[in-house]
C-alpha cells in the first residue's frame, strides 16, 4: 500500500499536465488581444497592421514606420498568452507618417481628372481693306506710242503695307498690271492716252487676284503741255509722267496723290506719254484683300 501512495502524486501531476497540453488554442481571443495592445500602445498606435493566429501561431502584416514600432510589436504578440510563435511580415514605410499616408492612399477615392485646357481660338486671316495705296515701281518702259491695249505688265511692290502693326504685304512683292488703254498722240490733233491698273500680287509664293482703280494720263493736242492723272474705280493714285528722252528713272521715288491735279506739266510738241522703268506709281485698291492668317 505504501508503493501505491507514492506513486500517486506524480500520476496525477501527469495527468494534470497532459490535460493542459491538450487544452484547445483560443486563436480568435489571441489576435484580438495582439491586435488591441497594439492600437492602444504608445509606439505602435496608427501602425496599419493586421494580426491573425493560426493554432498560436501569429502572423503579423501591414507597414510600420520604423524598426522599433516593428521590434515593439513583436515583443507584444510573443508575450501574449496562448502565442505559440511569431511571424514578423510587416514592411518599414521610410517617415514617420508612412504608415498613415500608405493607408490614406490605399482607402482615399481617385482623383478627380483635370479638366482639358480649352483650346485657343484659331488664328484669324489678314484684311487689307480698300482704298490701301500699293507703291510700286514698274519692271519695263510703259507709253502711249509703246504700249499696245491689253498688254500684261510687271511691277515690284516698293513699300510694305502692314496691318494691324504686323506686315501684311512685304516689300519686293512681284506685282501684275494691264494697259487698260494706250494710245498714241497725233502731230496735229488727237490725245494721248495711258491708263494702267494692276491685276494681281505675288506674296510668300501664293498668287492672289488684286482690283485697284485706273491711272489714267492724257496729253492733248500741239500745244498743249499737261498730262493729267485721274482716278478710276474707287479711287485714282499718281502716274509720274516721264519725258520721252529724259531718261531712265526720271519720276523714280516721285509720289503725287490724285489730287494733285496736273502732272508731266514739262510735255509739249509731238512728245508722247513717256513712263520709263524703275518709275514708282500708287495704285489704290478698289476691293478688299484676304489673305491667309501670318504663320504661329
Amino acid at each position: 500500500m505504501r508503493k501505491y501512495t507514492s506513486v500517486l502524486p506524480w500520476v496525477v501531476a501527469g495527468c494534470l499536465a497532459l490535460t493542459a497540453g491538450c487544452k484547445k488554442v483560443d486563436d480568435a481571443k489571441i489576435a484580438q488581444d495582439v491586435q488591441n495592445q497594439i492600437a492602444s500602445d504608445p509606439q505602435t498606435q496608427g501602425s496599419a497592421v493586421t494580426v491573425t493566429s493560426n493554432e498560436g501561431k501569429v502572423t503579423l502584416k501591414g507597414t510600420v514606420k520604423d524598426q522599433a514600432t516593428q521590434q515593439r510589436m513583436e515583443q507584444i504578440a510573443k508575450a501574449e498568452p496562448g502565442a505559440a510563435s511569431v511571424s514578423d511580415e510587416t514592411a518599414i514605410v521610410a517617415g514617420a507618417a508612412g504608415a498613415a499616408a500608405e493607408q490614406a492612399m490605399n482607402t482615399a477615392p481617385p482623383a478627380a481628372t483635370p479638366a482639358p485646357t480649352p483650346a485657343p481660338p484659331p488664328p484669324q486671316p489678314i484684311v487689307v481693306p480698300s482704298g490701301t495705296s500699293l507703291v510700286v515701281t514698274v519692271d519695263q518702259a510703259l507709253g502711249s506710242k509703246t504700249s499696245q491695249s491689253g498688254q500684261t505688265f510687271l511691277a515690284t511692290l516698293a513699300r510694305p503695307v502692314s496691318i494691324g502693326g504686323a506686315t501684311a504685304i512685304p516689300k519686293g512683292s512681284h506685282v501684275t498690271g494691264t494697259v487698260i488703254t494706250a494710245k498714241e498722240k497725233g502731230k496735229i490733233k488727237g490725245e494721248g492716252q495711258l491708263s494702267l491698273a494692276l491685276t494681281s500680287i505675288t506674296i510668300r509664293g501664293q498668287n492672289y487676284d488684286i482690283e485697284t482703280g485706273t491711272l489714267d494720263s492724257t496729253v492733248k493736242g500741239k500745244g498743249k503741255r499737261t498730262a493729267v492723272t485721274t482716278g478710276g474705280g474707287a479711287a485714282g493714285g499718281a502716274l509720274i509722267g516721264g519725258i520721252a528722252g529724259g531718261g531712265k528713272g526720271a519720276g523714280i521715288g516721285a509720289l503725287v496723290g490724285a489730287a494733285g491735279g496736273l502732272v508731266g506739266g514739262a510735255l509739249t510738241g509731238n512728245k508722247q506719254i513717256e513712263i520709263p522703268a524703275e518709275t514708282a506709281l500708287t495704285f489704290t485698291l478698289s476691293k478688299s484683300l484676304t489673305l491667309p492668317p501670318p504663320a504661329q
